[in-house]
Order: C-alpha cells, then sequence, then structure tokens
C-alpha cells in the first residue's frame, strides 16, 4: 500500500532521510519512532506530498507529489502541531467533509464521541480553542470518514483519559481497513497501538520488527492502587487520570488498555508509596468462568 523506496530528502547541504526503503501493507500498525531530528516529520511529509524528494513514494501506485488529491483523499492525518487556522470550527468542517468527499455528520458524530460537541463551538475560530480541544477536532475530521491509512502525529498527546479511550476505540474500529502510522518519540507512548515497530535514527531505518498484537484497543482495565500512606502529589497526579478515593489511600478507576504502560509509568514516579497494585480487564473474569462453565 505505502512504498519509500531509496528515499533521500536534503535540505541545503543537511541530508535529513538516507535512502530510506520500507513498505507497509493494509492492517499493518506502524509505530514510527526515533528521537528529535531521525526523519520521522520528514518522512511524513514526503508521504503527504509536501516535499519533494529523491527516490519514490507511492500510496496505492499513486505518487503523492504528481497526484496528491487522489492520495490525500484516502488518507487520514492527525498533526503533532494543529495549524493556526482562523476559520470557525463549522466552516472548516464542512470544508474538510467537502474535500474528502465525507460525510460531516459522520465527524461531527466522532466529535461527540470524543467528548467535543459541536452546538457550543461551531461559530469559535478553531485557533481560539483549547490544546484538547483542537486535537479531538482533528481526530474527528481523520477519523469520521473511510481513509485507507492514518497518519498520526503523536495523536493523543492533549487528550484526557476518557477521550483517550474513545480514541482508541475509534481506532480498533479502523484497524482491519486501513494502514496505520503512528509517530512518536516514546514508543511507550504508542507501543500497545501498534503490531510493527520502525525506528529510525539520523535519516535511516535503524529497526525494522514486527511486535505481538496482543492489546485490544477497546479494551479497559479495572484498576486499585492502595498507598503506605496518603500523597498530596500522588492524589493529584492520579486525579487526571479520572481516579477517585475515600480516604487518599485507596484508589480506583478505569484506564484504557493501550495506556496500561503510560499509566504503570505514572505509578513509577511513586514507587516507594505503593502496597498494592491490581489491574484486571473488564470482562475478562465473566470469560474465563464461560470457559470453565462450558
Amino acid at each position: 500500500m505505502i512504498r519509500f523506496e531509496k528515499v533521500i530528502k536534503r535540505f541545503g547541504r543537511q541530508q535529513v532521510l538516507k535512502g530510506i526503503d520500507l513498505t507497509i501493507e493494509r492492517g499493518h500498525r506502524v509505530a514510527l519512532v526515533g528521537s528529535n531530528g531521525a526523519g520521522k516529520t520528514t518522512l511524513i511529509r514526503c508521504l503527504l506530498g509536501e516535499y519533494i524528494c529523491a527516490g519514490r513514494v507511492s500510496v496505492n501506485g499513486l505518487d503523492p507529489r504528481q497526484h496528491r488529491s487522489e492520495v490525500l483523499i484516502r488518507v487520514g492525518f492527525v498533526p503533532q502541531l494543529p495549524p493556526p487556522l482562523k476559520m470557525p470550527v463549522g466552516q472548516l468542517m464542512r470544508f474538510a467533509a467537502d474535500v474528502c468527499q465525507a460525510d460531516m455528520g459522520r465527524m461531527v458524530d466522532v466529535a461527540a464521541r470524543l467528548g467535543l460537541t459541536l452546538e457550543g463551538f461551531r461559530h469559535q475560530p478553531f485557533v481560539k480553542l483549547s490544546g484538547g480541544q483542537k486535537q479531538k477536532l482533528l481526530i474527528a475530521i481523520a477519523l469520521g470518514r473511510d481513509s485507507e491509512l492514518l497518519v498520526l502525529d503523536e495523536p493523543a498527546a492533549n487528550l484526557d483519559p476518557d477521550a483517550r479511550h474513545v480514541f482508541f476505540s475509534l481506532l480498533a474500529e479502523k484497524q482491519g481497513t486501513a494502514a496505520m502510522l503512528v509517530s512518536s518519540h516514546r514508543l511507550d507512548e504508542v507501543a500497545p497501538l501498534v503490531n510493527r515497530v520502525v525506528e529510525l535514527d539520523q535519516g535511516r531505518v535503524a529497526l525494522d520488527d514486527h511486535v505481538a498484537d496482543l492489546v485490544d484497543l477497546d479494551s479497559r482495565l479495572r484498576c486499585s492502587v492502595r498507598l503506605l500512606r496518603p500523597e498530596p502529589a500522588f492524589a493529584r497526579a492520579i486525579a487526571d487520570w479520572g481516579f477517585s478515593s475515600d480516604d487518599g489511600l485507596r484508589w480506583q478507576g478505569l484506564v484504557a488498555g493501550p495506556d496500561r504502560l503510560r499509566f504503570l509509568g505514572v505509578l513509577s514516579r511513586y514507587a516507594a508509596l505503593l502496597a498494592h497494585i491490581s489491574m484486571d480487564e473488564e470482562g475478562a473474569r465473566d470469560r474465563l468462568q464461560e470457559a470453565a462453565n462450558g
């Protein structure tokens, strides 16, 4: 579906991409990782036809520079940095739907699932939205239509835990019909979302590895954390995840399955305070009991 063949990109004397060879097929969910300056964003911009490069880039056999409209109509793109658009939100969604030949109603529905009801923002300029609101709107535009390729650059960075779970559920609905390229500088942020990891280092592919596809993108974990003593800093951190406690010692809440590593990373900051942690997938016990009875 996507092919990079000997792709080289220079900016003046600096060679950013140094002969990239890469093929991504439908059903692949690829984490594109690497440190800042490794070439991730440059590779994505070559894929989207924004840059002229040496070598060959193709999407379903089409060059994204020569056939940009035909390629982009099949691509759902969520950038890391929202564009500084002054266009009102309602007008932006109508424009995006027209360009993509999509149903604006589906985009509005996805935005609502993410917790962004457009009635309150329809006439507000996009640039005036909060970071989280911009991210939800861009995700709604990208996922609220039929896309064969999803290109996601740090896609969940500004989302609250509930919106992250909805976002992962939306990806689960697409995983059988689309290829996904998820860019991040941190593998732990995206590892549970993908079945393949491609690492760039100084403009070259340093690693290309298929990984176990074990995490249900739509799953949730019921979590319990018990502390040795109350700690205000921990209370503030875990409250951001929607957890609650009656006594400051025992905390309960839900974590999206793909967020388990990220959540454990938060807990690791308070390792000396932890007395007990449990994480059980919702419905897992019922499935085990049914299997035992069957």
